[in-house]
């Protein structure tokens, strides 16, 4: 069958269905090397062993070939990876010792191939609440201790053990202060909102957000030459331009809005932002072109690029948003890149079919599905199995 004829039937909401013509695949240009203008990470996700015990509260079991596979594929578009991040479900099933693993892999192939690597260092070790503000310090320190002995730039996580402890902003102030104090490197900041994880609501000692950005501020104004830059994971493009433009001198802020990333990363004329996003993950030839693009100074073929892109990623990233890595894995699975549509924890059951169908309905029309009749394919396999079959 040909692309240009064919068309896939999607299932819809209230019942019934609707059919779809399964575009033709693009042949995007790879970028091995990094841009020019702009800094920019994806953060990838794990996949898991398809005969794994990958259920709700077990160990994670990695398929480490087809997880390190696809971040060769993220280098050859000349993206960074993010690694062990919330992606690749940090708190939602992937566990420490695993992560260790993950990270040493990722680092040691990113040297391979002259890549950037930064990867998260948080507190998830503490499998109990923290007694002290003091015990999550110290947690925090071990991790960034190892990321950086991997040779990998740290991301200093947000912290649900900090966050169910602290009293106020001070004690935020003096664990993150402590941390920074001991870093070999500069290392870039991570607030990642209750959006993603509500476990993480009230960070920076307030739940005002204006209140809690002046902690932030403080933070890096005291330290700035030990903070490479900051990624800010709240969904507003408002509060982002806001911080961007307070920000000391010398530091990055990273977007982590998948929602309004090709106009923040475009920028204002004056300031701009780099990229550490999720969203990178699922549209990785896409990105590449459109930076490229901007590279180039053709600011309306980035945009034409970005465009089509935007309608997946806040599909992807639609509430509950913490479950977004799903969407992510599925992409994954329908282009080939992993063969089962598992995941860690389970967590492949966190979206609906018709949430997964109007996935792939907005990948193929921003002719992001590499093989769209495997893709399709695919798709038919798992309607079939969730029993939804015309």
């Amino acid at each position: 069958m040909t692309t240009a004829t064919t068309t896939v039937a999607l299932p819809a909401a209230g019942g019934g269905w609707r059919e779809i013509e399964l575009a033709a695949p693009r042949a995007w240009a790879e970028h091995p090397q990094s841009f020019r203008s702009r800094i920019a990470f994806a953060a990838a996700h794990v996949v898991a062993d398809p005969r794994g015990e990958n259920v709700p509260g077990a160990p994670a079991a990695v398929d480490w070939e087809a997880t390190l596979a696809f971040r060769r594929h993220l280098f050859r578009y000349g993206l960074g990876v993010a690694e062990a991040m919330d992606t690749a479900q940090r708190n939602m099933g992937l566990d420490w010792p695993a992560t260790q693993q993950l990270i040493t892999r990722s680092a040691a192939l990113a040297r391979e191939h002259g890549a950037r690597i930064a990867s998260g260092a948080g507190t998830d070790q503490l499998l109990a609440p923290a007694s002290s503000i003091g015990e999550v310090a110290d947690a925090y320190l071990e991790q960034v201790e190892f990321v950086e002995g991997a040779g990998s730039q740290a991301i200093v996580m947000a912290s649900r053990q900090l966050a169910a402890v602290a009293s106020n902003a001070d004690d935020y102030l003096q664990v993150y202060s402590t941390v920074l104090a001991q870093t070999t490197r500069p290392v870039i900041l991570h607030w990642l909102g209750e959006m993603f994880d509500p476990q993480l609501s009230g960070y920076w000692g307030s739940s005002e957000i204006p209140i809690a950005t002046r902690t932030f501020l403080d933070l890096i104004n005291e330290h700035s030459t030990k903070v490479d830059g900051v990624k800010v994971s709240l969904l507003s493009s408002d509060h982002e331009q806001e911080l961007r433009a307070a920000l000391p001198k010398g530091v990055r802020l990273y977007t982590g809005d998948d929602y309004n990333y090709p106009e923040l990363i475009e920028g204002d004329g004056v300031h701009h932002s780099d990229a550490l996003l999720g969203a990178f993950a699922a549209i990785a030839p896409a990105a590449s072109a459109a930076l490229s693009a901007l590279d180039a100074g053709d600011i309306e073929g980035y945009r034409r690029e970005m465009a089509p892109t935007l309608a997946l990623s806040r599909h992807v990233f639609a509430a509950p948003t913490y479950y977004y890595k799903t969407g992510i894995a599925f992409l994954a699975w329908l282009n080939g890149h992993q063969d089962g549509f598992v995941m860690v924890g389970g967590l492949q059951s966190a979206r609906s079919i018709v949430h997964l169908g109007r996935v792939f309905e907005l990948a193929n029309e921003a002719q992001l599905l590499t093989d769209p009749e495997l893709a399709a394919y695919r798709l038919g396999q798992l309607l079939a199995t969730a029993g939804v079959a015309r």
